[in-house]
C-alpha cells in the first residue's frame, strides 16, 4: 500500500469528449445582425476560386455547448495558478496579477506599432525604462529589446558576434559550449553559421580552464556560458574564462535564462561577459509556455553597440524618443516591430513592483531549492555537491537498483497533486531530476512537495511496479510515448474510430 497522498489529485468537472462529437446539423453558437449594406454576390467580390459554402465536417453547435466543452477542458489543465511547476531551467514562477493590469491600460494595450512615433511617446518612454532597468541589472552598456525569446536572443548574440569579428576581417570558425549549456546554444551555433566544440566539465561541476585554455584558439569566436549552469551551480570562474578569451580575440556570450539566480546580487557585465539575453518569461515573470508570448532582450558591451538590430530607440534633444533605423552597421531587425510589447510591459511592471526588492526573489528562490535539497539529500543521488542556485540537480542512481527511473518517479509525482519536474536534462547526469521551485512558492508547499518525493523513494523501494505504472488517478494512464511520436493522430474522422485512424 502507498502512504495516503498529501495533496487533493482530482480537479471538480466532468468528462469531455471531442467537440465534433456534439456536433447535430443546424446548430449556431452565433447569429449574424441583418445586413446594414447593400448584400453583394461573394464570388464576385472573392471570385469563385475563393469561395466556399461551408468547411466538411465542421461541428454545428450551440454556443452553450461551446461555452461548456471549452470550459472543462480548461479545468483538466495544471498551471501555475493551481500548484507548484517544478520544472527545472524553466524558472515557471508565478505571473503577478499587477502585470496584467498594466498590460491592459488604455494608452497601452490600445496603441498601433505604425502610428506615428510623436504619438507614441509614452509607450517609447516605457521601452527606455526597461532597457535602463535590464542594463542596471545586467551591467551592460547597450542593449535591444526586439528577440521573441531566448533562442532568438541567442542568435541575435551570435550575430551580433559575428559582425564585430567580420569588421575584423574574419569571422572565425568556432563557438566552445560547455557540456552543462542549455540545449539551444549548440542549435544557435550553427544556424550562426559556425562550427560546435564541446567543452567538458570538470569533477565540480565547472569549466575545465585548462582544458578551455587548450581550446581558444584564433578560430574561435566565442564561448557559449550558461550561468548558473543546467546544473544549478554558479560559475565561479567567469573572469578568468573572459580572460583566456580576450586574450585570443574571442568574445564570452552569457546564456541568461538563469538569472533568476543572479539578479539583483551580481551583474554579469562586471564579471567579464560581452553580450548576453534575458528570457523575460523566466526571470521577470511573464507568461511563457504553449509556444509563447516571450521576450529575450539582448544586452552588450559598447564593441557590440554599433551592430544591435534596427530600429534602435534613441533620444533626441528636449528629451523626444524616436526609433533610428539608419544604421549601417546594423545586423538588421531580428522581430517586427519593437518586440513583443505587451510582453516588455508586464516585464517593467514586475521590475518597478519589486524595486530594490528583487534581490530580495533572487535570494528566496535560491534558498526554496536549497530547502528541496536539504529536504531530499540522502533519499536521491545527488551527482555534484558544489552550492546549489535556484535549481538543484538530482539523479535517479539510488532508484534504478530497483528498476525505477526519473521518468516513473515524474509519472508518479502527478498522483501526488504536483506537476512533474524536468526529466533526464541535463544530459551530463544519467537519470537526472531537475528541480526548480522559484521564489514564488511557499515554506508549506515546499514540505508537500519534499514529503511527495520521499514516498516516491519509499515505493520504489518496496513496491516498484506501483511508481513503473503510474499515473493511476489520471483520466488517461501511462501513455505509449514512443507510438504517440511514430504514430500521431492529427485530425478526427467521422465513423472512423482512434484505433482505426491511429493505423
Amino acid at each position: 500500500m502507498s502512504e495516503k497522498i498529501k495533496k487533493a489529485t482530482r480537479h471538480t468537472n466532468q468528462n469531455e469528449g471531442l467537440i465534433f462529437e456534439k456536433s447535430s446539423p443546424g446548430k449556431r453558437a452565433f447569429e449574424l445582425p441583418p445586413l446594414d449594406v447593400p448584400a453583394v454576390d461573394p464570388a464576385k467580390a472573392l471570385g469563385e476560386a475563393h469561395r466556399h459554402e461551408g468547411v466538411e465536417g465542421f461541428p454545428e453547435v450551440s454556443e452553450i455547448e461551446v461555452i461548456r466543452h471549452f470550459t472543462r477542458l480548461s479545468t483538466w489543465n495544471y498551471a501555475i495558478d493551481l500548484g507548484m511547476y517544478p520544472l527545472g531551467s524553466c524558472t515557471m514562477k508565478y505571473n503577478p496579477r499587477v502585470n496584467e493590469f498594466v498590460a491592459r491600460l488604455d494608452g497601452i494595450a490600445t496603441e498601433h506599432p505604425y502610428q506615428p512615433q510623436e504619438l507614441s511617446q509614452g509607450c517609447l518612454k516605457v521601452l527606455q525604462l526597461l532597457e535602463k532597468c535590464l542594463l542596471e541589472i545586467t551591467g551592460m552598456d547597450a542593449i535591444t529589446l526586439q528577440p521573441a525569446a531566448g533562442a532568438q536572443g541567442e542568435l541575435t548574440g551570435l550575430l551580433l558576434i559575428r559582425a564585430h569579428h567580420e569588421k575584423n576581417g574574419n569571422p572565425r570558425k568556432k563557438v566552445l559550449i560547455p557540456d552543462s549549456a542549455h540545449g539551444t546554444n549548440p542549435a544557435t551555433a550553427v544556424i550562426a553559421g559556425y562550427e560546435v566544440e564541446n567543452i567538458k566539465s570538470n569533477a565540480d561541476g565547472q569549466v575545465d580552464l585548462e582544458h578551455l585554455r587548450e581550446q581558444v584558439t584564433e578560430d574561435v569566436a566565442a564561448l557559449m556560458l550558461t550561468n548558473p549552469s543546467t546544473l544549478g551551480i554558479f560559475e565561479q570562474q567567469v573572469p578568468q574564462i573572459a580572460e583566456i578569451l580576450h586574450a585570443k580575440g574571442a568574445l564570452l556570450y552569457m546564456d541568461g535564462a538563469n538569472m533568476n539566480a543572479l539578479t539583483g546580487v551580481t551583474r554579469p557585465g562586471d564579471l567579464g561577459v560581452d553580450v548576453m539575453h534575458l528570457n523575460l518569461h523566466k526571470t521577470f515573470s511573464t507568461p511563457h509556455g504553449g509556444g509563447g508570448p516571450g521576450a529575450g532582450p539582448v544586452a552588450m558591451k559598447k564593441l557590440l553597440e554599433p551592430y544591435l538590430p534596427t530600429p534602435v530607440l534613441v533620444e533626441k534633444e528636449g528629451g523626444r524618443l524616436a526609433l533610428d533605423f539608419n544604421r549601417k552597421q546594423s545586423v538588421g531587425r531580428v522581430k517586427a516591430f519593437v518586440g513583443n510589447f505587451g510582453v516588455l510591459v508586464r516585464a517593467l511592471a514586475y521590475i518597478l513592483a519589486y524595486g530594490p526588492g528583487v534581490r530580495q526573489a533572487t535570494e528566496d528562490a535560491v534558498v526554496n531549492a536549497n530547502y528541496i535539497r536539504k529536504g531530499l539529500e540522502g533519499v536521491f543521488d545527488l551527482p555534484y555537491t558544489k552550492p546549489s542556485m535556484h535549481e538543484v540537480v538530482f539523479s535517479d542512481a539510488i532508484q534504478k537498483k530497483n528498476g525505477v527511473n526519473t521518468m516513473d518517479i515524474a509519472k508518479r509525482l502527478i498522483d501526488y497533486g504536483f506537476h512533474p519536474y524536468t526529466t533526464a536534462f541535463p544530459l551530463i547526469v544519467p537519470g537526472a531530476l531537475m528541480i526548480e521551485p522559484t521564489e514564488s512558492e511557499s515554506k508549506e508547499e515546499l514540505y508537500l512537495f519534499v514529503e511527495a518525493m520521499k514516498s516516491i523513494a519509499k515505493e520504489a523501494a518496496a513496491t516498484p511496479e506501483l511508481v513503473k505504472t503510474a499515473p493511476h488517478t489520471t483520466r488517461v494512464r501511462r501513455l505509449d510515448e514512443v507510438g504517440a511520436a511514430r504514430k500521431p493522430v492529427l485530425r478526427w474522422r467521422a465513423g472512423v474510430n482512434r484505433s482505426e485512424a491511429a493505423d
